[in-house]
């Protein structure tokens, strides 16, 4: 998905509040964890950014499909154990306190029935007692097709223009990003296409309900899209 950016996914999610937005995940996982332990797993942890904040309170491990996102985050953090696996059909063979997935990367399972795999394999890495928070991607109703966006970057020695249109394609969300970076060696072009599953509220709380769990939203989340937060009964 990120097989060109993701040396560049850093400066162009520099607009990110990380710090913000961990201290808010930090106070729904006191309001809400039962157990009593510190083992936090992120899925999707791309390039770690939120484990410099989340890792003064827990033992952090990640997890993520790309290896080029976790060859970025090995560099920033060579500490914290890090796992190249899909969230669908994950076995790590433990449990933890603590499962999230943030920033929408639920939405790359594209289909229900990966969906309801994806929770179900994060259920299954929970503790008793455990919590399980995810953020997820623009319901149907949200989602505006036919818009373009812009994202620029501009540093002393790179400059990023980030381009894409956005469609719909039966339940999928198409981005279609267009890349232009400048460096000191050249200038280079190149794009990517991302799909994204578009889901229900409806579909999402069946996949909590059906991997046996008690689930909530919580609609303002960390960053506007909403938040699941998720619970063993």
């Amino acid at each position: 998905m990120f097989r060109n950016s993701a040396k560049y996914y850093d400066a162009i999610y520099s607009w990110k509040d990380y710090a913000g937005e961990s201290t808010r995940l930090l106070e729904i996982i006191q309001a809400k964890k039962k157990s009593g332990g510190k083992d936090l797993l992120d899925v999707a942890c791309g390039t770690g950014s939120h484990f410099p904040y989340l890792r003064e309170h827990y033992k952090i491990e990640g997890m993520d499909l790309d290896d080029q996102m976790l060859e970025v985050a090995r560099q920033k953090f060579p500490s914290v154990k890090l796992h190249c696996a899909d969230m669908t059909n994950f076995d790590l063979g433990r449990q933890f306190d603590v499962v999230t997935c943030l920033f929408s990367a639920i939405g790359y399972v594209k289909t229900i029935e990966r969906l309801n795999r994806a929770i179900s394999r994060m259920a299954a890495h929970m503790k008793p007692a455990g919590l399980l928070i995810v953020e997820p991607w623009l319901a149907p109703e949200q989602y505006r097709a036919g818009q373009v966006h812009a994202l620029y970057e501009d540093r002393p020695n790179l400059k990023i223009v980030r381009m894409n249109t956005s469609e719909v394609r039966g339940d999928l969300s198409i981005l279609e990003f267009h890349y232009l970076v400048g460096t000191p060696s050249g200038v280079e072009y190149f794009t990517e296409t991302h799909e994204i599953g578009l889901f229900t509220e409806e579909q999402y709380r069946n996949a909590f309900e059906a991997a046996g769990m008690d689930v909530e939203f919580d609609p303002a989340g960390l960053m506007g899209r909403g938040l699941w937060i998720a619970t063993r009964p």
